[in-house]
């Protein structure tokens, strides 16, 4: 295996898994079963919001499912970047109730991995709109390069 075949073979990898599973656990807001979701609020979170812990709950879940949609279709390196974020944000309020810190921990491992899958996708496709171009232009491109 190529280094190119076995990178691009964990970027799907990675676009599969964040694609299914925000999707699912978005979906699980509106039904509890993987877990009591408004209890991952923190108290202060929960103070300044203008509606229960359920409804934002809902809301969150709506935003997981259209960042999983996103992620596996061509919004891929913009759901991911969400999905970044949204994980960070995540981990802040879990660290702001002070429970669930091993969640917390793993928000952010899984927020470095959202990332780093955006990136390998702006890499893939990046090489790919190159591959494209024809060897005449690349060449042309590697002189301009050169004297700029």
């Amino acid at each position: 295996m190529t280094i190119d075949r076995g990178v691009e073979s964990a970027r799907r990898a990675l676009r599969v898994a964040f694609g299914v599973v925000p999707f699912l656990a978005g979906l699980d807001k509106f039904f509890n079963l993987l877990a009591d979701w408004p209890r991952y609020l923190s108290p202060a979170a929960e103070a300044i919001l203008p509606v229960t812990g359920q409804t934002f709950m809902y809301f969150a879940g709506v935003v997981e499912m259209v960042v999983g949609l996103a992620i596996l279709t061509r919004w891929t390196v913009i759901g991911s970047y969400v999905a970044a974020a949204w994980l960070v944000a995540i981990a802040v309020n879990l660290v702001a109730s002070r429970n669930f810190l091993d969640v917390a921990v793993r928000d952010l491992v899984m927020a470095t991995a959202a990332y780093t899958l955006a990136r390998l996708t702006e890499a893939s496709e990046s090489s790919r709109a190159l591959a494209a171009v024809p060897i005449e232009a690349n060449a042309d491109r590697t002189r301009l390069g050169r004297v700029a």
